[in-house]
């Protein structure tokens, strides 16, 4: 059961560090400044931080118009729920 908590508190911290990622880029991209990668933020999602990712996307109207997040974030959160519901379903 403690390994199941672990794995909430990871999704949760992922999620919030993508959603954060997502508003801190959006930020450096109004100021015109240094960008984080679009690789860094695809990555983040694919480890499980999708919904963060994509709520970050919507509230902060960001790479919402780029076709490679458009097509991946869906993915990977679909990716990422059928993962944790294995890790529930065999631990």
């Amino acid at each position: 059961m403690t390994t199941l908590y672990g794995i909430l508190i990871y999704l949760f911290i992922i999620n919030g560090y993508g959603f954060w990622m997502m508003g801190d880029d959006k930020r450096k991209a109004k100021k015109k400044q240094w960008r984080t990668k679009e690789r860094t933020l695809l990555t983040i999602a694919l480890v499980g931080g999708a919904l963060g990712v994509g709520a970050g996307m919507s509230f902060f109207r960001h790479k919402t118009k780029t076709l490679i997040f458009q097509i991946l974030v869906p993915i990977y959160l679909i990716l990422n729920v059928i993962g944790v519901y294995f890790i529930f379903k065999y631990f």
